[in-house]
């Protein structure tokens, strides 16, 4: 018995390249599809609607493609209230759950549309009926470790509307020039300029950038840079490893970065051992906070966050030595201060840094700005592959990159 479900599109659905991906998700799957309304917008700032009948042999069949166009924005054309099930008890949420995307996202709940706060990708998506400031109902994501018994979570995907981000029709502004994911035949130095005039566009509206940065940025000797844009008040929030915050620690205190003069790219004797011998320096002063206070470090990127109050979060790794006193090492409690730091952020730029990179962008929504810089293609292409669609990637020489950013950034200010 054929089975069938009328849904909606609507927004820039042609040129976003919404309506086609919908299209062929339907034949992909093994349905097949009537188009019943379609309204072509015929300027910039009108909107396209489409409305078509989708029908498949079967009710699973069916069920994978609403699911796959949902994704895509598309909309039941008769939707009911979301489907809320209490969680059984905590860290445990109900079969078919609804996994949530990085997109904006709606519940119908009471005959209403509610914005779901906090939005992140891979999620349960969880109903409060009185947990607004006015005692209306509010909805918002939780991970699952952090769901409680009786939480109210939505269920499979009635009453739930996604809005993905659409391309720019004209340009998009600043960041218009970089959609198309990753390349490495992109102008180098205009695209820096872009990547620059946007960051310093974000500060003048009070915006909050954050920054993700791997230890090649100080092996590279792109570290003085980093620190100058911190000095000046373009960095809001750092999130790094164990590794990054060591070596630029070694570079103040010793002038190496894993053992190797950045600048004369000598080898000291016994430069193997400066990375360790700093992590003790800084045990044993208490912390980074500490030993700047004291005067053991006195330049570099974590020198200036703390003189400059930014907000920092070092993740640590089964990888790390020591770790530093301030590396969390608890994977939850990592998670849950760079999700802090991620849903604060209106720009993310990241640097050199592959898993540090992903593990930021599963927490941010897709409408942050997001730059993924990395002389290895496959780091961009790794983010955007995991869900990070918003991600702009530029492959390119991170020791290049941030000094040039800089300049372009603090140039502005002379």
């Amino acid at each position: 018995m054929t089975r069938s479900r009328t849904v909606e599109l609507e927004g820039h659905i042609i040129d976003s390249g919404t309506m086609q991906r919908c299209f062929g998700a339907v034949m992909d799957l093994g349905g097949s599809f009537d188009v019943e309304q379609f309204d072509v917008g015929k300027h910039e700032t009108e909107e396209s609607y489409c409305r078509l009948t989708v029908s498949a042999d079967d009710a699973e069949t069916l069920r994978a493609i609403l699911h796959e166009l949902h994704q895509n924005g598309a909309v039941l054309e008769d939707p009911s209230a979301v489907d809320l099930v209490a969680a059984p008890a905590d860290k445990v949420v109900p079969p078919n759950f609804y996994s949530t995307t990085n997109h904006p996202t709606e519940v119908l709940y009471d005959g209403e549309w509610i914005g779901v706060e906090r939005i992140e990708m891979d999620c349960a998506l969880v109903v409060d009926p009185d947990g607004g400031e006015d005692g209306s109902p509010r909805a918002y994501t939780k991970t699952l470790n952090a769901v409680e018994e009786g939480d109210l979570v939505a269920t499979d995907e009635s009453g739930i509307r996604v809005s993905p981000p659409e391309r720019p029709r004209s340009g998009g502004g600043a960041f218009g020039f970089m959609q198309g994911g990753v390349s490495a035949e992109r102008p180098s130095e205009s695209t820096i300029r872009e990547v620059a005039a946007e960051l310093r566009a974000v500060k003048a509206d009070g915006g909050n950038v954050m920054v993700v940065a791997g230890p090649a940025v100080i092996h590279s000797g792109a570290g003085d840079a980093l620190a100058d844009l911190v000095a000046a008040g373009y960095v809001d929030a750092l999130s790094a490893g164990n590794g990054f915050a060591t070596h630029d620690l070694e570079r103040s205190i010793y002038g190496t970065s894993l053992g190797m003069d950045v600048e004369t790219l000598e080898h000291p004797r016994k430069g193997h051992k400066h990375h360790i011998w700093t992590i003790s320096e800084i045990i044993r002063a208490g912390g980074i906070e500490a030993a700047v206070e004291e005067g053991i470090v006195t330049e570099g990127v974590m020198y200036e966050c703390v003189e400059n109050d930014v907000e920092t979060v070092l993740a640590g790794s089964i990888r790390d030595d020591g770790p530093l006193p301030d590396t969390i090492t608890d994977a939850v409690e990592a998670q849950n201060a760079i999700r802090e730091q991620a849903h604060e952020a209106d720009l993310v730029i990241m640097l050199a840094t592959l898993l540090h990179s992903v593990a930021v962008g599963n927490c941010l929504p897709s409408t942050t700005k997001t730059v993924c810089v990395d002389i290895n293609p496959a780091t961009v292409t790794q983010l955007l592959d995991r869900g990070s669609a918003q991600a702009i990637g530029m492959v390119t020489d991170i020791g290049t990159f941030v000094p040039t950013l800089a300049e372009f950034v603090l140039e502005g200010d002379e």
